[in-house]
């Protein structure tokens, strides 16, 4: 399989340099040249397969042979070894519970799926590869666990100093190893700066083969098509009607959308997305008005869809072709600070059923436009105590963190304290530069 750059077609690479590029030479990103579709016998037998077996399956009709099935095979099982439960919330409203891999956020499954992958290529190589990444809140900690260990591969982590909640810190700062915890005396903006100008460095991106671990990549779009149909598997299992199934999915980089339309054009039956934004609406306003208008961000109760330029929406354009296909298929809906407020509260004292922030978005879009005989799953992309203080805030409740995320709160701090400004970064790289020091 070849893929090729959504800037121009004829720019095309192997599996192998979209993942360790991630972005094409050229600026835009990657998409596989055709998306096979899973034999309609398959997709009616998907009810019989755990989720490691379906997803595998699925990732080796999609790779089409470019990584050997054994080792596929191993990549995937060692990926997802948790599970991926659909919950019945109320009405024929269920909730995609995402949350339960080792930092409980969404991020997990593609973070563990595209860390392996990484490894596995530079292993053929015998290199090292450092991956570069900023992070406001979730994104670090599922950089770090997911690429923590994996031989050949160097995590550097970015974030502004005084700005993330212990927790969020702790998950990430914790680990040591392979990952590099980085506070920077600066804003986020500053970090994205440096990490930019990183990857704009020839002369340093040829001594350190630099590549980054965003939504962008195949090797993490890849593995959040497998839990659109295992979420019509476990639909199909419980006898509901699968022939009307509509997915609310929470927006932010549009990551997820565009895994569901890669799903449904696989052959999963979708009827149709409901692309639910924050107070952050770029996509909604472009379902609305046919244009794509990146702005500044407005901060939110939902900071991880707080996104004023969405990374993955020129895969999402590049598959739907045009305006018209794409209102075609996704309905978009906006909701404002105090609709997810009441969203959470309302979910809980009437389902008593916990949704974070985000989440709560894309169950309000089926509470308001699922229509009679269709059957409605929200994506729930975080634990709720992630967000600890708007839950508890919204529903009056007080939330137990689990262990799984407590434990990180227990550990020995890993930070270098840097300096904002790109001369100070590239200085620290390249006195880690081990593919150069040891030679």
């Amino acid at each position: 399989m070849r893929y090729y750059s959504t800037n121009d077609q004829t720019h095309q690479a192997t599996l192998e340099e979209a993942v360790l590029k991630g972005r094409a030479d050229d600026g835009g990103l990657y998409l596989p040249e055709h998306i096979p579709v899973l034999p309609q016998a398959f997709v009616s037998n998907l009810q019989a397969m755990s989720l490691q077996e379906m997803s595998y399956a699925v990732a080796n009709y999609a790779l089409q042979g470019d990584v050997e099935a054994s080792v596929l095979h191993n990549i995937v099982y060692d990926s997802l070894n948790f599970p991926i439960p659909l919950v019945y919330v109320g009405g024929n409203r269920f909730a995609l519970e995402l949350f339960h891999g080792p930092t409980m956020s969404f991020k997990d499954v593609g973070m563990r799926f595209m860390a392996r992958m990484v490894s596995y290529f530079t292993k053929q190589h015998h290199k090292e590869i450092n991956v570069l990444v900023t992070t406001s809140g979730n994104t670090g900690g599922a950089v770090a666990s997911g690429f923590y260990g994996m031989p050949g591969v160097n995590v550097y982590i970015l974030y502004p100093q005084d700005t993330l909640s212990p927790l969020q810190e702790a998950q990430f700062t914790t680990l040591g190893g392979n990952v590099t915890a980085l506070e920077v005396n600066g804003t986020l903006d500053d970090c994205r700066e440096m990490v930019a100008e990183a990857f704009s460095d020839k002369e340093l991106n040829e001594r350190m083969h630099l590549t980054s671990a965003r939504t962008i990549n195949m090797a993490r779009l890849l593995p959040q098509v497998f839990y659109y149909f295992f979420a019509f598997a476990q639909l199909a299992e419980r006898e509901q009607n699968v022939d009307q199934l509509v997915f609310a999915v929470p927006c932010g980089n549009l990551g997820n959308l565009t895994a569901g339309v890669m799903a449904k054009q696989m052959g999963l039956p979708v009827k149709r997305f409901i692309a639910a934004d924050n107070c952050n609406d770029i996509f909604t306003q472009y379902l609305a008005t046919g244009d794509f208008v990146p702005r500044k961000v407005t901060p939110s109760v939902a900071p991880a869809m707080d996104i004023g330029n969405p990374q993955n929406f020129a895969q999402l354009h590049a598959m739907l072709h045009s305006h018209v296909e794409a209102c075609e298929l996704i309905d978009g809906v906006a909701c404002d600070d105090k609709q997810i407020m009441s969203t959470i509260a309302h979910v809980w004292q009437q389902e008593h059923y916990l949704l974070d922030p985000q989440s709560a978005t894309a169950y309000r879009a089926l509470l308001e436009h699922l229509q009679p005989g269709e059957t409605g799953v929200a994506l729930a992309t975080a634990h709720p105590a992630k967000y600890r203080d708007t839950v508890e805030q919204a529903t009056g409740e007080t939330l137990r963190v689990p262990g799984t995320l407590s434990r990180f709160l227990g550990g020995t701090r890993h930070v270098t304290q840097l300096k904002s400004g790109y001369t100070s970064f590239r200085q620290f790289l390249l006195s880690r530069d081990h593919n150069n020091n040891n030679r």
